[in-house]
């Protein structure tokens, strides 16, 4: 079966990892800009200081997307290139940016799926608190009434943060992403808090504000988990364990989620974090509880959960599981159980805004990139997706990470995830044999899937 006839077939990106700096454009630094400047802390050495080259090179990459037939292109907003010092004074032509990139997707029948946060903090800012001072939430809603106010008549799709666990978790819990903080548990559920907060005033202001009808919604992770079999005692174990934690940590979907979607933090993450958790002031929760139109959700793996005789238990991967380049193991299955669990406890329809693999590609002796554990890959779990709504799933649509190869983080250049080969000393794009496959998927609305 296929998709639904609107089904939004898409490809993703975010400003760091391909623009090129704001600060060598008139705008500001981020987090991440400070981060690559201590030493050891990217494992190629590298930072996103040139990455594609998209701020110069965006209409050759909206010219590949427009010839591999794809409509909908999601895109992230870098703050520091629109306010160089996170507030204050606008960049006029770092703003002036956006409103050229969003006219020329249009202008090639691709819309914009805009987001409005992925990770790059402006460092003024940072040096102000960062996301540990309330004030933020604030900063963050000028932030988007600028840029509501400037693309708000042509933008539809609207996410406020990417995956918070991320930069909240990985970026002030264990430093392994920018700022590189190693917080106590106490501050880093603060910070997540004020997140909480900055997300749910950036969307009062887009209901506000937008002159074109808005879809808002967010793009956390989706941590999803995966029945050993589908016997109703793993299924209700695999869904227990979705939305609940026994430990101390930040990869909770419920913790991020309830709020959103709720208005309150889950009791079961209450109780496992005790004081740790932030205090809520009154009036907290509705801020943070706006209504969402869709759910969006990064999945890329999943964990298989069996039912044990006191809750849930992991079920260990099979030896010799397929991984990808980062070692993540291949679990089709996330894409079926992740958006039905997801679905049925928050009631959104979903759109899978980030999903992908690592691999090493390079360009062949004939001039082409040969891929076909990425074409093999997308085929079980995008077809896992179609079989979870023939269940039922409402799904809005599903953006493939990344359009080009980029800065992937604390791996730098290593690692190639995109349907595009970029070469980064010539910046030479060359789509790969998998961009020629999910132009066909596109076409077909998903029909030709064989997984």
């Amino acid at each position: 079966m296929a998709f639904s006839s609107d089904f939004a077939w898409g490809v993703a990106s975010a400003s760091y990892q391909i623009e090129g700096s704001p600060m060598f454009a008139g705008g500001g630094s981020s987090v991440w800009d400070m981060f690559c400047r201590r030493p050891g802390v990217i494992n190629d050495g590298s930072n996103g200081d040139v990455a594609c080259d998209h701020y110069n090179r965006y209409e050759e990459d909206l010219d590949i997307m427009a010839s591999l037939g794809l409509k909908n292109y999601r895109l992230s907003i870098a703050w520091p290139r629109v306010l160089p010092a996170g507030k204050g004074e606008i960049h006029a032509e770092g703003l002036a940016f956006y409103d050229r990139l969003i006219d020329a997707a249009l202008a090639r029948g691709i819309d914009p799926w805009v987001t409005l946060y992925h990770w790059d903090t402006p460092y003024d800012l940072y040096l102000q608190g960062g996301w540990l001072n309330r004030d933020i939430a604030d900063w963050f809603a000028d932030y988007t009434q600028i840029i509501v106010d400037r693309l708000g008549d042509r933008v539809t799709n609207w996410m406020t943060l990417n995956e918070p666990q991320c930069f909240i978790g990985l970026g002030m819990q264990t430093g392994l992403h920018a700022p590189g903080d190693r917080l106590a548990f106490r501050e880093v559920l603060l910070a997540g808090h004020h997140a909480l907060l900055a997300h749910g005033k950036a969307v009062q202001v887009i209901r506000a504000r937008a002159t074109k009808p808005a879809r808002i919604g967010w793009a956390p992770v989706g941590a999803a988990k995966i029945p050993a079999t589908h016997s109703p005692e793993d299924v209700d174990a695999a869904r227990l364990a979705t939305f609940s934690t026994t430990t101390k940590t930040v990869w909770s979907n419920s913790w991020w989620n309830d709020p959103v979607f709720f208005g309150s933090y889950p009791e079961s993450d209450l109780e496992v974090f005790g004081d740790d958790a932030p205090v809520v002031r009154a009036g907290d929760m509705e801020i943070i509880s706006q209504p969402l139109d869709f759910f969006g959700a990064n999945i890329y793996n999943g964990q298989t959960i069996r039912a044990g005789d006191n809750g849930p238990e992991d079920v260990p991967n099979p030896l010799g599981i397929g991984r990808t380049i980062y070692t993540w193991p291949v679990t089709p299955e996330a894409l079926y159980w992740g958006p039905k669990f997801f679905y049925e406890r928050y009631g959104k329809p979903i759109v899978i805004t980030e999903n992908g693999l690592g691999l090493s590609d390079w360009v062949a002796l004939d001039g082409k990139v040969h891929d076909p554990q990425r074409i093999d890959f997308l085929d079980r779990y995008i077809s896992a997706f179609r079989r979870a709504t023939d269940d039922g799933v409402e799904a809005l649509g599903y953006f493939q990470w990344s359009f080009s190869d980029n800065f992937e983080w604390y791996e730098g250049y290593r690692f190639r995830f995109g349907l595009v080969h970029v070469d980064y000393e010539t910046q030479v794009r060359t789509p790969k044999d998998s961009a020629y496959w999910y132009q066909e998927v596109a076409a077909s609305n998903g029909a030709i899937l064989k997984g």
